[in-house]
């Protein structure tokens, strides 16, 4: 059944209502970045070197410094990008439903406050563990096994608060259905990986856990 979910999901993002969301929501975040660290690269990699001072030699610290800034900041460009998605996809979601799903209408609208207060809970934890845990992120294969799963933390609970809240009010029923969110936040977090493609991430999460909930009701 998830491969199924993952063929449609991929089949959903290059649709050209989902790429003209994506492009628009991606590269302005993209765009305000740069334009941000641009100016205040100089103030910005001199955080992120004083972050390091637990590092003992200044060549190394330096070295780490010159890779973990542009790391650093892609990273908010991947926090910006799934706060955006969360905000913004409601009419998106639906319309995608009523494509796949025409017997199967939106019961709900999630409340902007409560999508706000999941996408701000899930920032938090996400930059608490990304602070406690960057020094993993070095090891090889188990680091990057960590650095996915503290990315998915951005994805699980806005993407079922956001898409759950469309189609179930039962409270019983989502809490049943997002068993597989984790794995689905995870997939999508791949994404991630990949310079550009990483703006495919959130609302990839969010079309998966759409197949998932309503395929198979």
């Amino acid at each position: 059944m998830m491969i199924a979910t993952i063929k449609k999901s991929l089949q959903d993002i290059l649709s050209p209502m989902v790429l003209k969301f994506i492009l628009k929501i991606g590269l302005g975040s993209i765009g305000i970045w740069i334009a941000i660290l641009w100016y205040f690269w100089e103030s910005f990699s001199n955080f992120v070197t004083a972050y390091l001072t637990w590092i003992p030699w200044d060549w190394a610290r330096e070295g780490i410094t010159f890779v973990a800034a542009p790391f650093l900041g892609y990273t908010l460009i991947i926090v910006t990008i799934a706060i955006l998605t969360s905000l913004y996809s409601e009419s998106l979601l639906i319309a995608l439903a009523k494509k796949h799903y025409p017997d199967k209408k939106a019961i709900a609208s999630p409340s902007i406050r409560g999508s706000i207060s999941s996408t701000f809970s899930s920032t938090l934890v996400f930059a608490f563990l990304f602070i406690i845990l960057s020094p993993t992120f070095l090891i090889p294969f188990v680091g990057q096994i960590i650095m996915l799963y503290v990315w998915s933390i951005l994805l699980k609970a806005p993407t079922v608060h956001d898409v759950g809240g469309l189609f179930i009010t039962d409270k019983k029923e989502l809490k049943l259905k997002r068993k597989k969110s984790n794995l689905i936040a995870m997939i999508a977090s791949l994404f991630n990986y990949v310079p550009l493609l990483n703006i495919f991430a959130p609302i990839f999460a969010q079309i998966m856990f759409l197949h998932h909930i309503l395929g198979k009701k």
